[in-house]
C-alpha cells in the first residue's frame, strides 16, 4: 500500500509561508520583521494559487518564500533586535522603580549598535552590482536631503543625506561623469555614466516641503539607513579609484553659511601621505600619542637608511612600467568594428568627451538671485566652469559677489528684459562686504544675458546654442527630454512644421488659408457696400436723404387708400416672401461655409467671389478624396491575399499607427494655429 501524503508538506504549501507564520518563526515583532526584510532585500511573493499555498481556511494576503525565511534565521541582526528588546525591558523596569538616572545611563551606554556593512557585501558582491542599484538610493537620499527636520525626520538623518549627496556630486564634477539633465514638474533629472553604468536619479526642486501624516516615515527611514550605508561604500570606492581621500574635509561653518559644494575640500592620497611622512620626519606626534622617532633603535635606523639608498634595479622599473601599460590596455574601451558592408554602424563607446566635459570652461558666469543656484552650479562645474559667481544672499562659496565684475561673460537671469544703460555699471560707493548695486538697473555692456534653460539645453545637445533664443523675456524653445528620441511619423517640436506634415495636411492648410483670404476679401467688399447704403435708425426712419424723400412723397400723394386691409395683406405677403428667400440664402451660405449678407447686391457680389474661391478648393478636395479612395481599395485588395491571422495582426498594427498619426496631427494642427496667431 502506498504511503499517504500528508497535506501541506509539498507543493506550494511548502514553498510559501505567510507573514504571521514568518514572524512567529523568527520570534520578532512585525516592525522588526519589516526592517529586516528591507535590509536583506526580501519582498512578498504572489503564489499561483492562494488556496493551495495557505494551510488554513483564512484567506491570507501576504506570502514569502520559505527559503527566504530560513535564510533570515542565521542573520546576526536578529541578535541585535533581541538585545534591543531586552534593553527596553530593563529601561522600563528602572523607570517603574523611579531610577531615572539608571534608565538614562542604560539608554546611553548599553544601546546595541546595528551595522549593515556585512549586508552590503552580501547583496552586492561586485562594485558594478552596487552601481546598478544606485538609482533609487540617490533619489531617496536627495529627497531626504531637502526635507525639513521634524519629529519623524531627525536633523542627523538630513545632515547625513546632504553630506553623502554633496560627496557624490563632487566625484561627478571631478571626473566629468554627468551626461544629461532635464527639468520636469517632479524635479530635475540627472544622468551620469560611471564605469559604463548609466545612473538616473531625481532631485526635487528647492521649495518648502510640507510633511504630511499619511506617509510612513519609519519604513522610509529604514530605506534611508540602508541606502546611506550603500552610498558611503560607493563613495569610498569612487574616491579611492581616482586618488582622493575619503571622507573629504568638511567645513561646517561654510555649510552653515550656505556653501554646500564649497563646504567640501578634496585632497589627494599622495599629498596626504607626503604630509604625514613630513610630520613623522619632523618628530610630530602620531596618532598613538608618541613621538615619531622616539622608540627607534639607532642600529635599525642606520640599516633602514642604507637600504633606502640602494638604487632601484632597472628590470624592476621596466617591469612596473610594463605592468602599468598592461593595466592601461586592459582598462581601454573596446571598439565595435563593422563586419560587413550592409551591417549597422554602431556608436563607439567612450569614457568622456573632452570637448563636452569642458563646455563652459572658457567662460565666467554670474547667477542672479531669482535663479536656482544649486542645480546651475552643479551643472556648470560638471562641464568645466571654474568661475561661478552669485549674490552674497545666495550663500557662501562664490568666485565673486560683485555683479559688475568685468571678467563675467554670461549672466543667468529669470526676469523681464532689462534696458541698456550706460551708467548701469557704476558701483555703489557705500557698498559693504564686497557687494555692489546697480544704479541704472540696466545691462552690462559686453555681457551675454541668458535664461536658465540655456544651460540645460547646451548640456543635453553637447554644444553651445545661440544665446539670442534664450534672451530675457524671449519665448523659449521647447525643453524636451533627452531620453525620448523622435520616431518616424511622430511629432517633433524641433523641426519646422512644413517638414513634418504630409501632403493631405499641407493641401488642407493651403485651402484653409485661401478660404480665409476669400472671407477677408468678402468682408472688405461687404463693408464697402454697407458704407453706401443708407443707415436706418431704431424707429425705421431713413436718416440720409430725409428731405428729398419727404418732397417726393408730397408730389406722389394721391390720398389715402380706400381699402387698408388689402394694403396690409400685400405687405405681409411681401415680408413673408423676403424672409423665405433670406432663409434660403442663409442655408446656401452656411453649406458653402461663407457668411450671409443682408444686402441683395452685396450678397450677389459675395456669392460670385465665394464661388470663384471655393471652386478651386472643391476640385482639390475631390482629388484628395479620390486618391484616398483608390489607396483604400488597393489596401483592401492586398488584405484579401493575406491569411486570417496575418490580416488580424495587420489590422492591429494599422489601428495603433492611426492612433499615433491622429495624435501627431492634433499636435501639428495646434502648432499651426499658434504660429498663425503669432503671425
Amino acid at each position: 500500500m502506498a504511503k499517504i501524503k500528508k497535506k501541506g508538506t509539498s507543493g506550494q504549501a511548502k514553498n510559501f509561508i505567510t507573514r504571521t507564520q514568518a514572524v512567529r518563526k523568527l520570534q520578532i515583532s512585525l516592525p522588526d520583521f519589516r526592517r529586516l526584510c528591507i535590509y536583506k532585500g526580501i519582498y512578498p511573493r504572489e503564489p499561483r494559487n492562494k488556496k493551495k499555498a495557505s494551510k488554513t481556511s483564512t484567506p491570507s494576503t501576504t506570502f514569502y518564500y520559505t527559503k527566504d525565511i530560513q535564510y533570515l534565521l542565521h542573520e546576526p541582526i536578529l541578535n541585535k533586535f533581541r538585545e534591543h528588546k531586552a534593553l527596553a525591558k530593563k529601561i522600563a523596569r528602572s523607570l517603574g522603580r523611579g531610577e531615572v538616572g539608571d534608565a538614562a545611563r542604560l539608554e546611553k551606554t548599553a544601546k546595541p549598535r546595528i551595522t549593515l556593512d556585512h549586508i552590503i557585501k552580501q547583496r552586492y558582491p561586485t562594485f558594478v552590482d552596487a552601481l546598478r542599484d544606485l538609482d533609487d538610493a540617490l533619489s531617496l537620499l536627495f529627497l531626504f536631503a531637502n526635507l525639513p527636520s521634524t519629529s519623524t525626520v531627525p536633523p542627523k538623518t538630513i545632515d547625513l543625506c546632504q553630506r553623502l549627496c554633496l560627496e557624490f556630486e563632487h566625484y561627478l564634477i571631478t571626473t566629468h561623469s554627468l551626461r544629461r539633465s532635464f527639468i520636469s514638474i517632479k524635479g530635475i533629472y540627472y544622468q551620469a555614466t560611471i564605469q559604463g553604468q548609466d545612473i538616473l536619479w531625481l532631485v526635487p526642486h528647492k521649495f518648502v516641503q510640507r510633511v504630511t501624516g499619511d506617509v510612513d516615515f519609519r519604513i522610509m527611514g529604514t530605506f534611508v539607513e540602508f541606502y546611506a550605508t550603500l552610498l558611503g561604500f560607493v563613495n569610498y570606492r569612487l574616491y579611492t579609484s581616482i586618488g582622493l581621500v575619503y571622507p573629504p574635509r568638511f567645513n561646517a561653518k561654510s555649510d552653515e553659511r550656505g556653501g554646500e559644494l564649497s563646504a567640501i575640500t578634496l585632497e589627494g592620497i599622495d599629498a596626504t601621505r607626503t604630509a604625514d611622512a613630513k610630520n613623522v620626519a619632523d618628530g610630530d606626534v602620531v596618532q598613538d600619542g608618541t613621538q615619531g622617532n622616539e622608540d627607534v633603535d639607532p642600529a635599525v635606523q642606520r640599516h633602514a637608511d642604507h637600504i633606502a639608498e640602494i638604487p632601484e634595479p632597472v628590470e624592476e622599473s621596466q617591469s612596473a612600467d610594463q605592468a602599468m601599460s598592461d593595466q592601461t590596455a586592459a582598462d581601454a574601451i573596446d571598439k565595435f568594428e563593422v563586419q560587413g558592408e550592409d551591417a549597422d554602424v554602431l556608436d563607439q563607446p567612450r569614457i568622456s568627451d573632452t570637448e563636452t566635459s569642458q563646455l563652459f570652461a572658457p567662460y565666467s558666469f554670474f547667477l542672479s538671485r531669482e535663479t536656482p543656484r544649486q542645480p546651475l552650479e552643479f551643472l556648470l562645474r560638471s562641464f568645466g566652469c571654474k568661475r561661478i559667481s552669485w549674490d552674497k544672499v545666495l550663500g557662501d562659496g562664490a568666485f565673486t559677489n560683485d555683479e559688475h565684475d568685468p571678467s563675467i561673460t554670461h549672466q543667468v537671469v529669470d526676469r523681464p528684459p532689462l534696458a541698456q544703460s550706460d551708467n548701469a555699471t557704476q558701483p555703489d560707493q557705500n557698498q559693504e562686504d564686497g557687494m555692489s548695486k546697480s544704479t541704472g538697473g540696466g545691462k552690462m555692456p559686453g555681457r551675454v544675458y541668458i535664461q536658465p534653460q540655456w544651460v540645460w539645453d547646451c548640456v543635453n545637445q553637447g554644444k553651445l546654442l545661440r544665446p539670442d533664443l534664450y534672451a530675457p523675456g524671449a519665448t523659449l524653445p521647447p525643453h524636451l527630454s533627452p531620453w525620448v528620441k523622435p520616431t518616424k511619423a511622430a511629432y517633433d517640436p524641433t523641426l519646422p512644421l512644413a517638414e513634418q506634415e504630409n501632403e493631405a495636411e499641407a493641401e488642407q492648410a493651403g485651402l484653409d488659408e485661401e478660404e480665409q483670404e476669400e472671407l477677408d476679401r468678402l468682408a472688405a467688399a461687404t463693408a464697402d457696400g454697407e458704407a453706401v447704403v443708407d443707415v436706418e435708425n431704431d424707429d425705421g426712419m431713413d436718416v440720409a436723404g430725409a428731405e428729398s424723400d419727404d418732397a417726393s412723397a408730397a408730389d406722389e400723394f394721391d390720398g389715402f387708400a380706400s381699402d387698408d386691409a388689402e394694403v396690409l395683406a400685400n405687405a405681409d405677403e411681401d415680408e413673408a416672401g423676403d424672409m423665405r428667400s433670406q432663409h434660403q440664402k442663409e442655408l446656401e451660405a452656411e453649406a458653402a461655409g461663407l457668411p450671409f449678407t443682408e444686402t441683395t447686391s452685396n450678397g450677389q457680389a459675395g456669392g460670385s467671389l465665394a464661388g470663384n474661391g471655393t471652386s478651386k478648393g472643391d476640385e482639390l478636395r475631390k482629388k484628395a478624396a479620390k486618391k484616398r479612395k483608390e489607396e483604400e481599395e488597393e489596401l483592401e485588395r492586398r488584405k484579401m491575399m493575406m491569411s486570417k491571422k496575418k490580416r488580424k495582426l495587420f489590422e492591429k498594427m494599422a489601428y495603433s499607427n492611426r492612433q499615433k498619426d491622429d495624435e501627431a496631427a492634433k499636435l501639428r494642427s495646434k502648432r499651426r494655429k499658434l504660429e498663425k496667431g503669432k503671425g
